[in-house]
Formats: structure tokens, C-alpha cells, sequence
């Protein structure tokens, strides 16, 4: 029994906000944004929108290409680091909202690695006939835990949601995934604040030591990329396409370039949509599903490295 990716989506929300833009109130410029993240800009949600919100049109849209009713989908797995509440979890809401008769919803907290481990989760249900179309989304509005005055952190992130359905298969979709954490190493990255008696105690705002972030995640994206290609007995020349979490364009290409894969190779959309997190590859994805590039048959590596420290990816054909 084998699963597969039948349908994609996405959503961002209207408004975008530009480097320039940034400019106006906080103590940065184009330049040294974009030097120092490939960033140009990123999309911010609206204040009447919440991650349900966001995480239903994409998943809307998914459901669609996938040829199926919302009534087929038989699990629905959220990957969120800002969900709707603290309880219950986003992805019950987001069934709600899509009319999804009763079928297990539950969120999963990776944080930038939350969609490959939400993978991971939804390969292993289909394969032991738990499930046969399996919804799975990440979905983020960074733009409400950022310090608008912290230079280093604010300009990185966007909001978004993408999704696809993983279905049921005769023939091989996911040929493998991994997934790992490093708990020791979480103050790195981190939203350091909780609710205590009503009120938020620590900081709510994300905090993030940059230069030991990059070196990490250069070092177990090529880590990750290895093991799950000897794993499956490919090489990087079978690749067709890597769609890493989108943190950073100098992380990225740093990345393929020690694994000696050509850049063309290599589908980056945080010029456009910033670091939106556990967003970050399915809207990846699906923009490149959307203007033509994935092709049925094609052989992708998806990975992602995130709070926690968490990292993990995805060896599939198309």
C-alpha cells in the first residue's frame, strides 16, 4: 500500500508588503534585506483573518484538484505554529469550516518542519489502511509574534497556508521520509511566553539566534538530503527538484551547492513570500505545480528545519 500527492493549493493573503514598505518604520533597508535573505517581500494576513482562515482556502483549492468531495477526506492534519487558540486545535476548525463529516483532526507543532512531519504522519496512516485521503496543511500568520522593532527577525517572515491531499496508491509516491529533533538546542529559535492566569507571561515574540540557525541548517539539509537518498537507493543526479523549507535564500543555495545540485534545480519562492514556516513547501509546491514545472514522474526531495531544533524531509515522484 503506497501513498501519493493528488492535489495541491494555496492562499495568501491580499496584502503585500514590500522591503520599501518596511523602510518607513523599521530601521532597515532593500539592500541589506535582501543581500542578507533573497527576500523582496512577503504577504500579511488581514485583521479579520485567522490560520483557519487562511488554512481552508488552501485547502479548498487542494481538495479540488485532487477531484474529490470534502466529504472523502478522512484525516486532516494542520502544521501551525500560530494556531486560532489554544484550544481546540486548528485543524477541528478548519474541518468546520470545510463541512467535513466526522473524521480524526489534530494539529501538528514542528514548527518550519511541521508540514514534512505532517507528512511523514499521513504516509504512515495510509500505509497501515487508516486512512485513504489524508488533507494535510501548513498554515502561519508569523506577521502577529513578530517584534516590529527587531530588524533581524521582522523582515523574514509572511503569512500564508498550502495544502495537497495525500491519497491512497497502487504505485509509489512517498519513497521515504525522515524526520528528527534536537530538543537541547531550542533557545536558539524559540517564542519564549505562555498564558498564566489570563495573562501572557515571557515574551510572545519570536526570538532567534541567526548565525548558529543558518549553520545548522545548512548542515542537516545536506544531512537529511543524503540519507534519504541513499535510503532509496538514488543519487542527487536522479533528482529533479528540491523544495526546501523557504528560510533563506543564502541557507538554500548554500544547501545545493554542497550536495552538487544545479540551481535550476532548486524551487525558491521566499522572494515573494518570505519565511512563512510550516507554509513555507506546500506553497512552494504548489506554485510550482501551478506554472508547470512538476511534472507527473518527476522525483522531488521536500525538507525542513525549524524551532525546536526539528528537521526531516521527503524523497517522492510526482
Amino acid at each position: 500500500m503506497y501513498s501519493r500527492i493528488i492535489g495541491t493549493g494555496s492562499y495568501l493573503p491580499k496584502k503585500i508588503v514590500t522591503n520599501k514598505d518596511l523602510e518607513k518604520f523599521v530601521d532597515t533597508n532593500d539592500e541589506w534585506i535582501v543581500s542578507r535573505s533573497g527576500i523582496k517581500q512577503r504577504h500579511m494576513a488581514g485583521d479579520d483573518e485567522v490560520t483557519s482562515d487562511l488554512a481552508q482556502k488552501a485547502a479548498q483549492e487542494a481538495i479540488e484538484q485532487a477531484g474529490l468531495n470534502n466529504s472523502e477526506i478522512d484525516l486532516i492534519i494542520v502544521a501551525t505554529t500560530t494556531p486560532d487558540m489554544v484550544f481546540p486545535s486548528t485543524a477541528c476548525i478548519v474541518q468546520s469550516k470545510l463541512k467535513i463529516p466526522s473524521c480524526p483532526a489534530f494539529d501538528v507543532q514542528a514548527v518550519c518542519s511541521g508540514f514534512v512531519y505532517a507528512l511523514n504522519i499521513a504516509d504512515l496512516f495510509i500505509k497501515s489502511g487508516q486512512a485513504k485521503n489524508v488533507l494535510i496543511v501548513g498554515a502561519e500568520i508569523y506577521s502577529r509574534i513578530l517584534d516590529w522593532t527587531d530588524r533581524t527577525t521582522c523582515v523574514l517572515f509572511g503569512d500564508g497556508a498550502g495544502a495537497v491531499v495525500l491519497s491512497r496508491s497502487d504505485s509509489p509516491g512517498i519513497l521515504k521520509t525522515s524526520i528528527h529533533a534536537d530538543g537541547a538546542l531550542h533557545k536558539h529559535l524559540c517564542v519564549p511566553g505562555w498564558v498564566r492566569g489570563g495573562e501572557v507571561v515571557g515574551s510572545p515574540m519570536v526570538q532567534m539566534d541567526g548565525g548558529i540557525v543558518f549553520k545548522f541548517a545548512v548542515k542537516v539539509f545536506e544531512e537529511t538530503a543524503l540519507e534519504l537518498l541513499n535510503d532509496s537507493g538514488k543519487t542527487v543526479e536522479d533528482l529533479d527538484w528540491f523544495i526546501p523549507h523557504q528560510a533563506n535564500i543564502r541557507i538554500m543555495e548554500s544547501t545545493a551547492k554542497k550536495l552538487k545540485l544545479p540551481l535550476e534545480k532548486l524551487i525558491a519562492t521566499v522572494d515573494h513570500h518570505g519565511n512563512t514556516s510550516a507554509a513555507s513547501i506546500p506553497l512552494a509546491f504548489d506554485e510550482a505545480v501551478r506554472d508547470g514545472r512538476l511534472k507527473k514522474g518527476d522525483l522531488m526531495l521536500l525538507a525542513g528545519v525549524g524551532g525546536g531544533f526539528t528537521w526531516g524531509g521527503a524523497l517522492l515522484e510526482f
